[in-house]
């Protein structure tokens, strides 16, 4: 018998644990799902024969050691800055572990140490990280191995509300960390490489600097520069290349009415409100606002960002009630972030019935035989349910591969990594396939990266 510790019980663990379940015979596998909240673990582990609950505080050393020493690989679904302590017990105790998270700095210096004892430490094994990595890697190398060279890459992924579920104004609802959208883009300017130049876009004009994107069947999206696209250069081994660009997706439209609250400073997270907790969302509204004695908040917004009556931005700034003088924020000492995340939570929260789904897109330019080329490869995923969403299926379903495929000694590099060699893309994403996961490619004329239609 195969055991596999499961730390963490949360929203996108539900497609792993069935995963693994579905093969507890096959492959000789039990599993333990440790959580702080025993009711959650249960309700994953669903009385299944090979699977067990227990409860399991991450802060709690001496149970946290016991389960993972009791275990032969260890699956942390944690938020990020937890997997760290776990990383250091299976060092001590000799097991290797997988994660869906970005390497920290702390993962990173583990290296020399898991190497030595032979094990492995797979990181960003998720949808974006992981499945993005994957994807991309896998089709660069091969464009390598035909002798080409790559000068364009651009990666784009969105998570969504399915077309069946789009029911509001602003085409979105939270799939994922709502928390993570409201203060995306903060903390620096967006930095990518456009034609062997460097750029940069500052937060308060991120969102009006957006790409557009047609997706066969599914229509058109836009997408805004995530954070830090130029560590990829090293990452993909793309130190000579042109144009590297890495987005977010949204649909058309999301980032221009998103920008309204960027501008107003309702996104800010760095400074509380007084009184927040009784403050109407009217009040918070008119806070970011001018003081008049007869003009009414709306007539003040809409003056101070220059929205005409018939824009659509209005309607969608109507469709969220920030006007509403009875909803009280009800948060002490809130940051705007905080308010702002709890009044879009009333209205974009996936109602039982509803469908996320997740959109990736990449591009490549290169280079073969002295002609220009361009590859669109695009992958759409469509969730089952609010149990068994998109969201959790595309991070869920690497990360249980990988584990698997780990134990059965299918990935045998030592070390802390992320998932960018063929032996660990390679299986993964044709198992992936059967599961839907699917990406369409289209060969077409190199257009380079020209969003703006202006050359420099």
């Amino acid at each position: 018998m195969r055991k596999i510790l499961v730390i963490g019980a949360g929203k996108s663990t539900a497609v792993l644990i069935k995963y693994f379940q579905d093969k507890s015979i096959s492959e000789d596998l039990h599993i333990t799902i440790g959580d702080i909240s025993l009711a959650n673990a249960k309700t994953l582990a669903a009385d299944h024969p090979k699977t067990i609950a227990i409860t399991l505080d991450v802060f709690d050393q001496n149970s946290r050691k016991e389960a993972i020493k009791n275990a032969d690989i260890i699956v942390s679904m944690l938020p990020a800055r937890f997997h760290i302590e776990v990383a250091k017990d299976c060092l001590r105790l000799g097991k290797s572990m997988v994660t869906a998270s970005y390497v920290s700095k702390e993962m990173k210096e583990l290296d020399e140490e898991v190497k030595k004892k032979g094990l492995i430490f797979m990181n960003e094994i998720g949808v974006d990280p992981g499945i993005d990595h994957m994807s991309a890697m896998q089709v660069i190398d091969r464009i390598r191995n035909q002798g080409g060279k790559i000068i364009l890459f651009e990666s784009f992924t969105g998570g969504l509300v399915a077309p069946e579920s789009d029911t509001n104004l602003w085409n979105y609802k939270f799939t994922w960390n709502p928390r993570n959208v409201v203060v995306a883009g903060q903390g620096g300017a967006a930095e990518f490489l456009q034609e062997g130049a460097y750029k940069y876009i500052p937060y308060h004009k991120l969102f009006r600097r957006t790409e557009f994107l047609e997706v066969e069947n599914y229509g058109r999206f836009e997408a805004y520069a995530n954070r830090n696209s130029l560590k990829y250069q090293s990452i993909y081994g793309l130190e000579d290349i042109l144009t590297l660009y890495r987005g977010t997706i949204r649909r058309v439209g999301f980032s221009k009415a998103w920008n309204i609250f960027v501008q107003l400073g309702m996104t800010a997270d760095d400074y509380t409100l007084a009184n927040s907790e009784h403050m109407s969302y009217r009040d918070f509204t008119n806070s970011f606002l001018a003081y008049s004695p007869t003009d009414s908040v709306e007539l003040k917004l809409r003056h101070y960002l220059k929205i005409d009556q018939d824009d659509i931005i209005w309607d969608k700034l109507l469709e969220l009630d920030i006007f509403n003088n009875h909803k009280k924020v009800g948060i002490p000492n809130a940051t705007p972030a905080q308010i702002l995340q709890k009044i879009l939570m009333d209205k974009w929260t996936l109602n039982e019935g509803d469908k996320d789904m997740i959109v990736m897109y990449h591009k490549f330019g290169y280079e073969l035989n002295g002609e220009r080329k361009q590859i669109d490869a695009t992958m759409v995923s469509i969730g089952e349910d609010q149990k068994y969403t998109s969201m959790a299926k595309t991070v869920g379903l690497p990360v249980a591969m990988a584990t698997l495929k780990i134990l059965n000694k299918e990935i045998t590099s030592t070390g802390v990594q992320i998932p960018i060699t063929e032996e660990v893309y390679a299986p993964i994403l044709k198992e992936l396939e059967e599961y839907g996961i699917i990406f369409n490619e289209k060969e077409r004329e190199y257009l380079g990266y020209n969003p703006d239609g202006v050359k420099g």
